[in-house]
């Protein structure tokens, strides 16, 4: 395993050097030390490559990431896998506000809670909440999956477009276009893989949950919806 501490060699140098890594690098397995809340850690990842923060992280830490698994061993700062294309973030602890902010692939699993605006304009993202998370979460969802083991804040998936919400404690209330919707086989089936690979199938059983998704009243302008634009 590759050790790289960050206090004492730098952010900068720390994201260099993981740019750096190829596809068919040997440097398969990091851990990195004394994160101290710093921001940005392991932005823009593209390697298949597993890395462990060993602490808590700020703003961004693997954003945009693509290939790469990575874990933070403590709690997330805003941001967290913000524009994440491929591979999977795993977040021990509870995330900040807009966690897997606009994810067009991958997974994020949050293992503690989620605050305000999860997954909000995700784009094929999938999210495992072992948690609660807070209000405006998936505000114009386009698509994937948000999976939520605990609770649900106020106006969850406000404009939403095609994305899947499944609940499986209490919803505050329903943003504008969001309602409950019927729980097919095929979305038992979904959801168990998405407990599965969230780390979070011993916790749930999918026949507990319930789905959200768009009415899809706002998809064309009407004046009897002027209210909800």
């Amino acid at each position: 395993m590759q050790s790289f501490d960050l206090a004492a060699d730098g952010l900068r140098a720390l994201n260099a050097t993981l740019h750096a890594l190829k596809d068919h690098t040997n440097e398969t397995e990091w851990e990195i030390v004394n994160p101290r809340g710093a921001h940005a850690i392991a932005v823009g990842v593209d390697a298949p490559v597993e890395i462990t923060v060993r602490g808590s992280t700020g703003y961004y830490c693997a954003g945009m990431n693509k290939q790469a698994t990575i874990r933070i061993r403590g709690s997330a700062g805003p941001g967290v896998a913000e524009n994440m294309m491929s591979g999977k973030v795993i977040v021990d602890g509870d995330a900040s506000q807009y966690a897997g902010a606009t994810g067009r692939g991958g997974l994020l699993v949050i293992k503690g809670n989620a605050s305000s605006r999860c997954g909000i304009s995700m784009k094929g993202i999938d999210i495992v909440v072992h948690g609660s998370i807070g209000h405006m979460s998936a505000f114009m969802a386009q698509s994937g999956n948000l999976v939520v083991l605990g609770d649900a804040g106020d106006a969850l998936g406000d404009s939403l477009y095609e994305a899947r919400i499944f609940v499986r404690g209490k919803v505050k209330s329903l943003g504008a276009d969001c309602i409950e919707k019927e729980m097919r086989p095929e979305h038992l089936e979904l959801l168990a893989g998405l407990l599965e690979r969230g780390e979070a199938a011993g916790k749930a059983r999918p026949e507990e949950f319930r789905r959200y998704g768009s009415a899809r009243r706002l998809y064309n302008f009407s004046i009897d919806n002027a209210g909800s634009y």
